[in-house]
């Protein structure tokens, strides 16, 4: 039911915290090592699942309940986490977990530029990430390119290395119309969630516009000059929405 599950962890699984982190399209768990890192130190056994179709992993259906529902080992046993995560395509994924989540314990829910709503944007992006899984960059091209760190340029260039065309071209057509800021209104008393979008003026994927404002336990912050991907970009804004232990006097 499951095919061929495949994960990156890091730190003790009995560590007093635990995290889930989930990578959007084209990308792998691996791509979290810089933020997954930072979690350890401050306590958390951190998980990040390979989405079908990445790593990989084989897939035939993507439609996003699919993605979901295969995620839904890493719940089993009333597993739960204080931290879940998830980025671009992971966003929407991640909103789709919540009906699996014990009821017992908070559960705060970051939001890393999710693509909610991509009416009349659909091929561009599409284009876009197709051309960036075809024509796959060198590791200096994508530090010139993007400024982030070696670690995360090779990370992504071996996450593109690992997915694809194909799988681009099934989640954009098993997801028609691509509409999930619905998502956002069914949010349970127990989740806490907040949507980092990035500056439409660098490559943003989440329009604020598109996050209903009326709903409660949700907060939205747009980071001026941050691209994308974040959790490359910018790990303290990330890691400011976690609440860390308070140091003992």
């Amino acid at each position: 039911m499951y095919p061929s599950i495949s994960a990156s962890q890091w730190g003790s699984p009995i560590a007093p915290r635990k995290a889930l982190l989930i990578h959007g399209l084209t990308a792998w768990s691996g791509s979290w090592e810089g933020l997954a890192q930072l979690l350890v130190a401050e306590g958390f056994f951190v998980v990040a699942p390979n989405l079908l179709g990445h790593a990989w992993r084989r897939g035939t259906d993507y439609r996003m309940s699919t993605l979901a529902e295969d995620l839904r080992p890493y719940f089993i046993k009333d597993t739960s986490y204080d931290v879940i995560i998830g980025h671009s395509l992971g966003g929407p994924v991640a909103l789709s977990l919540l009906q699996f989540l014990p009821k017992t314990k908070e559960t705060a829910v970051i939001l890393l530029d999710p693509p909610l709503e991509l009416e009349g944007t659909t091929e561009m992006i599409k284009s876009w990430i197709l051309n960036e899984a075809t024509n796959i960059k060198f590791i200096e091209e994508v530090a010139d390119d993007r400024g982030w760190s070696r670690r995360d340029c090779v990370l992504r260039v071996l996450s593109v290395l690992m997915c694809d065309r194909t799988t681009v071209e099934g989640i954009f057509s098993h997801n028609k119309p691509w509409s999930f800021s619905g998502l956002l209104r069914n949010i349970p008393p127990h989740v806490k969630i907040t949507v980092l979008a990035s500056d439409p003026k660098v490559g943003a994927f989440c329009d604020p516009e598109h996050i209903p404002c009326d709903v409660e336990k949700l907060n939205v912050r747009v980071l001026p000059g941050i691209g994308h991907c974040i959790q490359c970009e910018d790990l303290d804004a990330i890691m400011d929405l976690i609440q860390l232990p308070k140091a003992k006097l």
